[in-house]
């Protein structure tokens, strides 16, 4: 997106990202939970957001509802809204991983020219988390209701029911939720971020 501000230059920071991991235990970086609604989203962020939290990192939940109530409550469900709205997340989420923590995004994302977007904006500190339960299986929990009403009507642009989801094509990980418990899913997670965030330089 071009900048429509003038007379601006970009202010380098005087803590080095190494001293900001040093002092955490771990990297900084972006786990972007994307899937359909119901696919277990935010139940896993929140979960995990807690579980390293105990181990003594610095991670925190950036989720679609509640972003919706704030940065984006000026945004609906359109493609254009849609995109504006990930657009925010992914520059927030970058911020956040570049002062050093580790952000859990759990948003439907739908389009994945958006999410690339995203990508973009945390650079090599991102990595895309596939929760990748079939409609069917999420339209059988339907945890908030959301599916029968977009069955009868009642929600424009549902995706998945008359809205598109465009699945990743090379996520760093892949979470069949429709097939694994939360459990199951959660140790699979802590394994990844572990893996990929722990810091003992």
């Amino acid at each position: 997106m071009p900048i429509k501000s003038t007379n601006i230059s970009a202010v380098e920071h005087r803590v080095e990202k190494d001293a900001r991991w040093r002092a955490n235990g771990h990297r900084g970086g972006v786990l972007w939970f994307t899937g359909l609604s119901g696919s277990g989203k935010t139940t896993l962020a929140l979960e995990l957001e807690r579980t390293l939290f105990a181990k003594g990192w610095q991670a925190y939940v950036l989720d679609g509802d509640n972003v919706r109530h704030g940065l984006s409550s000026d945004l609906g469900f359109s493609p254009a809204d849609r995109t504006e709205n990930i657009r925010r997340i992914g520059e927030v989420a970058g911020l956040f991983a570049d002062s050093g923590f580790l952000v859990l995004t759990a948003f439907i994302s739908p389009y994945r020219a958006d999410r690339k977007l995203a990508r973009g904006a945390a650079s090599d500190t991102f990595h895309e988390v596939y929760l990748e339960a079939d409609v069917e299986a999420c339209e059988k929990r339907d945890p908030k209701g959301l599916y029968v009403k977009a069955r009868r009507g009642e929600i424009p642009d549902f995706t998945g029911i008359s809205a598109p989801y465009e699945a990743p094509e090379k996520p760093e990980l892949a979470i069949d939720t429709a097939a694994l418990d939360v459990a199951q899913s959660l140790a699979i997670l802590l394994d990844y971020a572990e893996r990929n965030f722990a810091f003992d330089g």
